[in-house]
């Protein structure tokens, strides 16, 4: 959703769940406005305190926020999304986005607009396609409705707060995602240590961090099989965003426990 109303790739993205683990600001300027959108982790309940950190992101960007976008999948279960909505307690008007239009009958719409339209935390209800971009401009149009007049907050040219750096550890997190299967992917964490631009390339060293040392075998794969493999998809994906060719060297370590151990999760960027 970030990425279609920014026009850029912000948020990484997977079938997987919880793959948004920081909160990512996009900044959408135009000639009569700036929207400044915040990306956050999914709703859960924490369970260790990689997940309290990230559920902390979600409760800062809602306390300064003006409007909150909450969005509904128009295939899955309505009721558990009404629970969750409703146990944010707003203090901010509620648009609820109803996603995934592309995928379901004109009927499962209408129900899906008729269970959400009388809720209280629910203002206006908006119904969109974040993969085809069906009701982009008529969603835009009904944010702005909702937004205060001020001035810019930040220059024309920036679309985000975070740096580079940030992007190419998600971009290689999201081929983790992709690569990997069952708790691979949320026993990760990825640290880039290393971002040097020479002349002609860039060079990025990185750190993947895991759990367990069988963790560090599958990423490893045999006679490093899939390593090389997720270097090449990262690589080719860190080049389409930076439009440069880079030199990508990545290293596996195991730091056990580290989604429980504060220390590591602030080092980690969490």
């Amino acid at each position: 959703m970030l990425n279609l109303l920014m026009g850029e790739k912000l948020a990484i993205v997977s079938p997987k769940v919880q793959t948004t683990r920081h909160r990512i600001k996009g900044i959408l300027t135009e000639k009569d406005y700036q929207i400044i959108f915040s990306d956050t982790p999914g709703i859960i309940e924490p369970k260790y305190k990689l997940h309290e950190k990230m559920m902390r992101a979600v409760k800062n960007s809602l306390e300064d926020a003006d409007l909150a976008l909450l969005l509904a999948d128009v295939n899955e279960n309505w009721e558990e999304s009404d629970e969750i909505f409703s146990s944010l307690k707003l203090n901010v008007p509620a648009i609820v986005v109803i996603n995934k239009i592309d995928t379901a009958s004109q009927e499962k719409i209408k129900e899906a607009i008729s269970f959400f339209e009388n809720k209280p935390y629910s203002k206006k209800i908006v119904t969109i396609s974040a993969l085809s971009g069906i009701n982009k401009k008529k969603f835009l149009k009904t944010i702005l409705e909702f937004l205060p007049e001020g001035e810019k907050f930040y220059s024309e040219d920036e679309i985000t707060d975070l740096s580079t750096k940030f992007f190419v550890g998600e971009l290689i997190r999201e081929k983790i995602y992709e690569l990997f299967e069952q708790e691979i992917p949320y026993h990760t964490a990825v640290i880039v240590q290393e971002f040097k631009e020479k002349l002609t390339l860039i060079k990025i060293r990185v750190e993947i961090i895991v759990h367990r040392e069988t963790q560090k075998g599958i990423i490893l794969g045999e006679g490093g099989k899939m390593i090389k493999k997720l270097g090449t998809a990262a690589r080719q994906e860190i080049e389409k965003f930076l439009e440069q060719k880079v030199f990508l060297e990545l290293f596996v370590k195991v730091k056990p426990n580290w989604r429980e151990n504060d220390l590591q999760l602030k080092e980690y960027g969490y």
